[in-house]
C-alpha cells in the first residue's frame, strides 16, 4: 500500500513520525515533500507540483494532517477527485466545528480521525492488516 501525507510545514515533525510509523508497517511512501523546505524559484514549485500530484494518484491512502495549508487542500481535492482512500487527522475537533471545518471534510468518502497520532495509525493498520 502507498500513500501520501498532506499537511502543513508546522506539523512537519507529526508528518514525519506518521511517515516512519507507517513505512515500518510495510507501507510505502510515494513522495516526502517534508524535504522541500529550501525553495526558492517558480520552477521548483511547478516541478514539486507535479511529483506531488503524481504521488497523489499514484497512492492508496491519502492522509491530510490539519492543521494544512492551501496547497494540502488542493491535494485534497485531488485525491478526492481520484477517488482515493482519505484520511482527515486532527488533534482537536477543529474538523467538526462549523467555524473552523470544510465542506469537503464531512464527505462520507472523507474518514475522519481526531486524537493522537497512534490512534491514526491504529486505524489505518487495522483497515489493511490482510494487504
Amino acid at each position: 500500500m502507498k500513500f501520501y501525507i498532506a499537511s502543513s510545514f508546522r506539523n512537519i515533525t507529526a508528518v514525519q513520525t506518521t511517515a516512519n510509523q507507517l513505512k515500518l508497517n510495510g507501507f510505502i511512501q510515494s513522495y516526502d515533500w517534508t524535504e522541500n523546505q529550501n525553495v526558492n524559484s517558480l520552477k521548483d514549485l511547478r516541478e514539486i507540483g507535479y511529483l506531488e500530484k503524481n504521488a497523489i494518484l499514484n497512492s492508496d491512502i491519502f492522509i491530510i494532517m490539519l492543521p494544512a495549508g492551501k496547497g494540502a487542500h488542493v491535494e485534497l481535492g485531488i485525491a478526492l477527485g481520484a477517488m482515493k482512500k482519505i484520511y482527515l487527522y486532527s488533534q482537536t475537533n477543529e474538523m467538526n466545528e462549523i467555524e473552523t471545518t470544510s465542506t469537503f471534510y464531512q464527505l462520507d468518502e472523507v474518514k475522519r480521525i481526531i486524537g493522537t497520532i497512534d490512534e491514526l495509525l491504529k486505524t489505518i493498520n487495522a483497515e489493511y492488516k490482510s494487504d
